[in-house]
Order: structure tokens, then sequence, then C-alpha cells
């Protein structure tokens, strides 16, 4: 067996994982993630019992139960960059032996849910609806360092290129599927189901203008209009593509959870954000733990 070296996988004094600042036996099998670390609590305060909590950087984890079932909830940050951390460091406690360090002969499966917050793309899709992300395009470059990305939808990615007429300079889109059982147990009149679109920032990236022009002034139109076989861009986001990627890559399964707070083609935002957020919280809990 080939022992991973100490630059490679870095352990903190006590054993623990360095970001996340973890043991293997402090986390449980299904994981929520979310952004904010303050709403890590805003979900954990709906456990039944609280077992452990841990809080470095912007990586803060409460592991808990909810009727029953056992749910590690940690904060990701935002961005891909972020997710490639807490991806594989939670990968590297499930199935990697921190003692001898080496990679379990038998791997392990994560049950991965994103509750995150989103803006629609699409007119019709109504501020403070639900929304589970069929698939994600990414615009980022994550999935580009790693290799064996067969899994990759490039007949999609290559029909969006084609129809916007994307820039080479920025990073070629990819296009990533979410977990089949996963999806099935969000497939239901409260969630929208659709296409996330993952970008590399809030601003310029997602169409946005306070003082500085984008690149392309009618990217957000091409984008609304796109369609693909019949599947549409919903809905702008930071961090699902990345999520779906590295969870097909290491064996997990993972889906995205979005409330919608913005819809971007009317320049209309939530007025009840908080409400819209906690709601999805509970729905999201009573549908994992049945």
């Amino acid at each position: 067996m080939v022992k991973i070296k100490e630059s490679e996988l870095i352990l903190n004094p006590d054993g623990s994982i360095y970001h996340l600042n973890l043991l293997p036996h402090q986390l449980a099998d299904t994981v929520i993630t979310v952004g904010d670390p303050d709403r890590v609590t805003a979900v954990s305060k709906y456990f039944d019992t609280i077992e452990f909590k841990t809080h470095k950087r912007e990586f803060k984890t409460h592991t808990g139960s909810f009727n029953g079932k056992r749910i590690s909830v940690i904060s990701t940050g935002i961005g891909t960059d972020n997710i490639d951390i807490v991806l594989n460091e939670l990968d590297a406690l499930k199935n990697i032996d921190f003692e001898t360090r080496t990679i379990k002969n038998k791997l392990s499966a994560l049950e991965i849910i994103r509750i995150g917050t989103s803006g629609a793309i699409q007119p019709e899709i109504a501020i403070d609806s639900f929304s589970v992300s069929a698939k994600a395009i990414g615009f980022d470059t994550l999935l580009h360092f790693y290799k064996e990305t067969s899994f990759l939808d490039t007949d999609f990615s290559k029909a969006f290129i084609e129809h916007t007429a994307w820039n080479a300079k920025k990073s070629e889109p990819y296009v990533v599927s979410a977990d089949d059982e996963l999806l099935k147990k969000f497939n239901s009149e409260e969630f929208i189901k659709g296409v996330t679109a993952t970008n590399v920032g809030f601003y310029g990236p997602q169409g946005r203008v306070l003082r500085l022009s984008t690149e392309d002034e009618g990217m957000n139109n091409k984008i609304q209009k796109f369609n693909f076989k019949g599947a549409k861009i919903t809905n702008f986001e930071m961090e699902t593509s990345g999520i779906y990627g590295l969870a097909k890559l290491l064996g997990h399964r993972a889906i995205s959870l979005n409330a919608i707070l913005a819809n971007r083609a009317k320049r209309s935002f939530s007025l009840n954000s908080e409400k819209t957020i906690d709601s999805l919280i509970k729905t999201t809990l009573k549908i994992i733990s049945k």
C-alpha cells in the first residue's frame, strides 16, 4: 500500500483533517453543505441532539441527529475553490486511514445534500420557490484539473458554447448530472427541476454591473434562451458543478437544492429570504430523514 505523504494529506496536531478540523468518527454518512457558516446553526437547531461542533476559518461543522438519522452539516464558504477543499477532505475522512496514511481497501459513499440560495434566470420562476439541480453547468475550471471525467455531458456543453459564442479566454464549460437516487427523492411539486449554472463570481460572471462593464453584455439573455433537448438553464449560483463533479469522481452521491431569492430576468429580490431558507431547511430535513 502506498503511504500518502505529509504534504498531500495534512493533519492537525490532534489528528484531524487540516481545513475542516474533523476526525473521521465525527463525520456522519449524510452531509448537508451550506455556504454561510451562520446557516449551520439554522440547520442544526432542528436536530434532536448535537454531539459535536467545530469551527475553523469558514468551515463550521455540527454533527447530530434528526428523527433518528445521523447528519453532519458543514459550511463551505463561497465558490468551487472551497468545494475542492471540502469534498476532498470529506472523502479523506471517509476513505483514508489516517493512522497508516493509506487508502482503505473498502471505499464508502457519502450522501451530500447542498442547501443553498440562488437567482433564477428564467422569468417564470417565482421568487421564494425551491429548485433542485438535475444538472449543473460549470463556468469554473475545477473539473479540468482532474482525470477520468468521462461522465461529463459534452454534447450539452458543446451546444452551449456554440449558442452563446462563448469566449475561449474563459474556462470551457462542463456539464455534470445529479445523483439519480437523490434526484428521485426530491422529485415533487415543491421543487422546480432544472439546470444550474455555477459561476466563478457574483458580479461580472453573473452579469451584474455596478461600475464595471461585462465582456458580453448579452450573455444572460443568451443563457436564458438556451435550450438543449428541452433542458433550460434555470438558475445561477457558485458551488453545484464542483460538488457534482467531485462527488462523481470520488464515488459519492450528491444533490443541490436552492432557495430562489432573486429573479435576474425581472431584476427582483425576495422580501422574505430568511423565511424561505428556513422553509427549505425544514423541507429538506423531512425528506432525507424518511
